[in-house]
């Protein structure tokens, strides 16, 4: 996909490995992005003279679950909009492949927000960071991985001939922000200002000085109109600034820290019926695909629709029990997230574009989008596993 072409793609997002509530001490021993086992002592109780250190923070297995979710549901909406865009987005250039890619797509826009809501769950709530040094961390542990992955998009756009201008001039853009080498990457451009400024909240609530997360939020606040106002001084051609966040992504973070942190019975009868919540959520899918087939296509993440659909997803999984049995597999995965998020568009670039077509029959269309979102699950996640164990998890998310 051209560099052009990305930019216009409409907000489709990832795990930023936000963690699941475990300590800071163990969050800095892991791998960066993955979960650690919730910390307990095997040492004797304190006696009366013994000073209480801090309590350990719980390890939430639902909020790796929901992370999972996530990932698979961001896969699935890519891969769909690849029988989407075969078709040239109109019905008309094959019913099959359209149809097809419209029903799925319609079951995946929680997925960004959600992203944003574990996020303001994980820094005001599950993890909230103690010091900016702690804060800072997080911070690079996120930021590496984009960089990485900027410049491997850019080769691999330049391998693949996708690139709309030389590597040099393009990845100056994308330090701006103003182009991502591939579409998936705008979500860090928010995510990580966002989770700065409420981890700069939280210090100051907490009686700190965070200076240096100060001075970084008003860089960005005033960058876009500093870069401006230079290129009117100067007559430079800069970049436009790509970094920053909107309301309704703080919303999401908000809302996800108030419903995250609910405890397990605060539902009541309803937390223990959460398939409840699957009929609003299947009427806003329906809501979504009429809004995608007949008003505008790709819905924004700020849609009524998309909250609502956000809402019930979360509800479903919060608090939900996970088999201890499975979740030495599931934090693995979870852990691998972040990577599979990075490297999916590659695979669906490599193994599910070329393969779809306008012409794909209607009874074809169906089973071959399960097949490719089968192998893009398996390679993305295989991938990020293998790198995880080499020691490549700070580099590849």
């Amino acid at each position: 996909m051209s560099n052009e072409t990305a930019v216009q793609t409409p907000e489709r997002g990832p795990d930023a490995g936000a963690g699941s509530g475990q300590s800071d001490l163990a969050r800095e021993a892991a791998l960066p992005g993955v979960p650690a086992p919730a910390v307990h002592s095997s040492s004797p109780a304190p006696g009366p003279a013994s000073a209480p250190g801090p309590a350990p923070r719980e390890h939430r297995n639902d909020i790796d679950l929901m992370r999972l979710i996530c990932s698979v549901a961001v896969m699935l909406g890519h891969v769909g909009g690849v029988f989407i865009a075969a078709v040239g987005r109109e019905e008309a250039g094959g019913p099959g492949a359209y149809w097809t890619g419209h029903v799925v797509e319609a079951l995946n826009p929680f997925a960004v927000p959600m992203y944003f809501a574990i996020a303001g769950w994980a820094v005001l709530v599950g993890a909230p960071p103690r010091d900016s040094r702690r804060m800072w961390r997080r911070i690079v542990r996120n930021s590496v991985p984009l960089f990485v992955w900027t410049a491997l998009y850019l080769l691999w756009g330049r391998a693949w001939g996708t690139n709309d201008g030389p590597v040099s001039r393009l990845a100056v853009e994308a330090l701006f922000g103003s182009v991502r080498p591939a579409y998936h990457l705008w979500f860090m451009y928010a995510y990580i200002p966002l989770i700065a400024a409420l981890a700069f909240v939280v210090l100051v609530r907490a009686g700190k000085r965070p200076w240096g997360l100060g001075a970084v939020l008003l860089v960005l606040a005033s960058a876009p109109s500093l870069t401006g106002d230079l290129e009117r001084w100067t007559g430079w051609d800069l970049p436009r600034f790509g970094w920053g966040f909107g309301v309704y992504q703080v919303a999401y973070a908000l809302g996800g820290a108030m419903l995250f942190a609910l405890p397990a019975g605060a539902l009541g009868r309803l937390a223990g019926r959460r398939w409840v919540w699957a009929v609003p959520m299947a009427l806003t899918a329906a809501g979504v695909l009429w809004y995608h087939t007949r008003v505008h296509y790709v819905i924004p993440n700020a849609h009524l629709l998309v909250a609502v659909m956000t809402g019930c997803v979360l509800l479903m999984v919060t608090r939900a029990r996970v088999p201890e049995r499975w979740v030495p597999s599931l934090s693995k995965l979870a852990g691998a997230a972040l990577g599979a998020y990075m490297v999916h568009v590659m695979v669906i670039s490599a193994i599910v574009e070329p393969l779809v077509s306008a012409d794909v029959p209607g009874a074809v269309a169906g089973p071959l989008f399960v097949v490719l979102l089968a192998a893009t699950v398996v390679v993305s996640f295989g991938a990020s596993l293998l790198w995880g164990r080499l020691g490549l998890r700070r580099y590849l998310g």
